[in-house]
């Protein structure tokens, strides 16, 4: 049809405002409607009129959203108009989040003066990888062991209260705000995009991911449970500073490009503003039961009285003699695995039993499970324990042994090694891992099935029988399987005791 050439000059045309001649170019439109039904309105109701206006979310052209996250990091000059900002960030680098009141006079009025909970995550930006999400994340977990994909920098961050973070959900952090006070969230990633790809050797693309913000109000029982407002943005990890090479890289590719090529593509900005999203579709993470906090360090915690889940219970640790014997059956195997974070490897070793588990040698175990949790297994398989930094052998002495040692304190010295005139005396050795006063304490407090805070002071007997105060420094500067015989004196002043080390 040749009219349908025509149609495109439609926005020249009107924007020059000839809607005149538009009009008479269409006549021939007219004649294939039939005479009379030619209208403006029917041809700017055509589909071609309306396919840039088909994309856009239906009743979101003038919506203003009550909430504004702003991550503090350029976008890539590399992305083309209509696709999605990318934005590069290095690993473990700590980035600004501006969260903003974006809202108008009577908005919400139920927020003001209150406190809301935003949630943020982590997550993959292809469908593929979503579905295996929770897979992709627990071999992270065994591939880095004690480590978390995202973190906040409590000291740099700025008007977030109770920042919590789940041991169990290590893509996610949370924390309040109120949105009438200035509030900025520093967050660090720790995992890198290319740790997720499928093939690795070397040179690949790494996955996207995607940094999404869920923010909540509170309900009438006092849980954040109602959601407000939700924004995410597309981002790549890279290593320390290779997100600054990337950036560089695309902006010297941009540039060599020709003056009509670049307007194809969006230009770099200083900041990336996060697009509303609909809200993550997992729920359990907006129940109100305590969870893990931080403490002063950012990139550790300190448990709480919950988990973060209502209905989870925490497994007893294992214990410290759960050693695989040669005659534990292949069941058996299963479980141990289980109770001491083997999880991951119980398929691979269905069949195998105790003994089979126990011929395998380093390089098998390594070989089969890598090399984190190779050694890992191989050093549970083989019952192997941590060595103290310090170990130390006391034995508690007796009236008849205090008697004795006056009768011959003239006559010699009493030999280091506690034994005099044949007598024969029982130590009990204690293991120290902290070098501390207050684990000396403890570790006799437990000797002597006491509580620590009976004992008032430890002194170690100096030249002469004089009492030297234990501290922290003299303990780090025993020697290694020092022998005492420790003596009890009644404190003065309360119902403690002073204990000498001899």
């Amino acid at each position: 049809m040749a009219w349908a050439l025509k149609l495109p000059l439609a926005d020249e045309v009107i924007e020059s405002g000839l809607v005149q001649d538009f009009d008479a170019s269409l006549s021939g439109i007219g004649q294939e409607l039939g005479a009379g039904a030619y209208s403006m309105s029917d041809v700017l109701a055509l589909p071609i009129f309306k396919q840039e206006e088909s994309s856009l979310p239906p009743d979101n052209e003038n919506k203003i959203l009550p909430f504004q996250y702003v991550l503090c990091a350029a976008t890539s000059p590399a992305v083309k108009l209509h696709d999605e900002t990318l934005t590069y960030l290095n690993q473990g680098q700590s980035y600004e989040i501006r969260m903003l009141d974006n809202r108008k006079l009577g908005e919400l009025p139920e927020i003001n003066g209150k406190l809301v909970k935003s949630i943020f995550r982590v997550v993959f930006h292809d469908r593929r990888l979503q579905y295996t999400e929770h897979q992709q994340l627990e071999g992270w977990r065994w591939n880095r062991p004690g480590d978390r994909i995202l973190d906040i920098d409590i000291p740099m961050s700025v008007g977030i209260i109770d920042p919590r973070a789940n041991p169990t959900q290590l893509n996610t952090v949370e924390f309040l705000w109120d949105p009438a006070k200035r509030t900025s969230v520093f967050i660090q990633v720790h995992c890198i995009s290319t740790e997720f790809t499928m093939r690795k050797h070397g040179g690949e693309k790494g996955v996207p991911f995607r940094v999404q913000i869920d923010t909540f109000k509170e309900n009438e029982n006092g849980e954040y449970t109602e959601h407000l407002h939700s924004a995410s943005c597309q981002i790549k990890v890279f290593k320390p500073k290779g997100a600054d090479r990337k950036q560089k890289t695309d902006r010297e590719k941009m540039e060599k490009r020709t003056p009509h090529e670049k307007e194809k593509y969006q230009p770099s900005y200083e900041t990336t503003i996060l697009t509303e999203c609909s809200p993550w579709p997992e729920i359990t993470y907006v129940n109100n039961s305590p969870s893990p906090g931080f403490n002063s360090s950012h990139s550790s915690f300190s448990l709480g009285e919950g988990n973060g889940s209502p209905n989870h219970q925490p497994e007893p640790p294992p214990p410290v003699t759960d050693n695989l014997l040669p005659t534990t059956t292949p069941q058996e195997a299963q479980q141990w695995l289980h109770r001491n974070r083997f999880s991951t490897f119980t398929r691979l070793f269905t069949n195998f039993s105790g003994a089979d588990l126990l011929k395998l040698t380093r390089d098998d175990v390594i070989q089969i499970c890598g090399p984190a949790d190779g050694i890992r297994l191989f050093n549970a398989l083989k019952g192997r324990m941590v060595r103290p930094r310090l170990t130390i052998y006391v034995c508690q002495e007796s009236l008849q042994l205090r008697e004795q040692q006056q009768q011959q304190q003239q006559q010699q010295q009493k030999h280091e090694d506690g034994e005099s005139n044949g007598t024969f005396f029982v130590y009990h050795a204690i293991y120290l891992e902290e070098l501390t006063a207050v684990e000396l304490t403890e570790k006799i407090a437990q000797l002597f099935s006491i509580s620590p805070r009976q004992i008032s002071q430890i002194y170690k007997q100096g030249p002469t029988g004089i009492h030297v105060l234990i501290s922290d420094e003299m303990i780090q500067n025993f020697q290694e399987e020092a022998c005492f015989i420790l003596d009890t004196m009644k404190a003065e002043t309360s119902d403690s005791y002073h204990i000498i080390l001899k």
